[in-house]
């Protein structure tokens, strides 16, 4: 309910929500209408509309809704934010986009080339994961976090770096050589292990890691990226303490268990969805290799017959 003393616009963001509107009408016209000049590529399928709508839903609530502001007062909040957005809202949009847009996005030579560098799986599962641990090195997020152009110039690479991990294991266009399932899941496991150290720092911490958390002059800085500073302090706030209803040290603790469950989450069903499409292929490609077994060679009934 404290939340009620900020204005619409710091709570809903209505500039975000246009944006996304727009990229949604752009993408769903050419989706639909751009597509008809390529008669041969496939069509826009029900599941990737809603992947999209959904993916597109859920980027709002992050980073449009009053939970964006909630991520700059309670640490569990942001990292619950980062989870959300590289684990779950990137994959989404990955296997939303068709293989034949894809394909044209790709298409010019200086994007080509260096995502299909990037997207190597062994520098891909680095990339990320590494990138990621070093943003939550405390000095550089607390720097990152005070500074409005360079937080969103890192939220952007880091989403860009999770497009690349997420790549070898989506994969949408297909053209590149693809990875076996059991490869996926040694990928998916990986992935899993090089996150860990990021979140065992966060949850095994014995004092608070972040000043833009804990000092109230790191914190008005931050705030003042979604909210004038001259506002807060004609509210009477002065640090997050007055609006955080969790101790500083279990509110991160508590950010790092939330980061680790939507991973385990997020991955395990990942798994899953490998595991059962990859067992899927191999019974059908068992069946083909069978009945091909047993098929009559062309021509063999004819020289026997011929013979006797």
């Amino acid at each position: 309910m404290l939340l009620d003393m900020f204005s619409f616009r710091a709570l809903w963001n209505p500039f975000f929500m246009l944006a996304l509107i727009i990229t949604a009408l752009i993408f769903f016209g050419l989706a639909l209408r751009y597509r008809s000049l390529f008669p041969g590529e496939e069509k826009l399928t029900k599941k990737q509309s809603v992947l999209f709508i959904s993916a597109i839903l859920i980027l709002y609530i992050i980073k449009g809704s009053p939970f964006d502001l909630l991520g700059h007062i309670m640490f569990s909040v942001h990292m619950t934010q980062m989870a959300l957005l590289y684990l779950l809202v990137v994959p989404m949009l990955v296997a939303a986009v068709p293989s034949w847009m894809w394909s044209r996005i790709l298409k010019p030579a200086f994007i080509n080339r260096p995502f299909l560098f990037f997207t190597k799986p062994l520098i891909a599962l680095l990339v990320f994961n590494v990138f990621f641990s070093f943003y939550h090195i405390p000095f550089v997020f607390d720097f990152l976090m005070k500074n409005m152009l360079y937080h969103s110039l890192s939220t952007v690479f880091l989403f860009i770096t999770a497009i690349f991990m997420w790549w070898p294991v989506i994969q949408p266009d297909g053209k590149d050589k693809e990875l076996s399932g059991l490869q996926k899941i040694g990928y998916i496991f990986g992935n899993g292990i090089l996150l860990t150290p990021a979140c065992a720092l966060i949850i095994f911490t014995k004092h608070p890691l972040y000043g833009t958390f804990s000092d109230p002059a790191s914190w008005m800085q931050m705030m003042s990226m979604c909210v004038p500073a001259s506002s807060l302090k004609g509210m009477g706030i002065s640090g997050p303490e007055l609006l955080n209803w969790l101790p500083l040290l279990e509110d991160q603790q508590l950010g790092g268990v939330i980061m680790k469950i939507i991973q385990e989450i997020v991955y395990g069903s990942m798994l899953g969805y490998i595991f059962f499409d990859w067992y899927k292929k191999e019974n059908k490609k068992s069946s083909e290799e069978t009945e091909n077994l047993y098929e009559p060679r062309e021509g063999y009934f004819q020289a026997g017959s011929q013979k006797s």
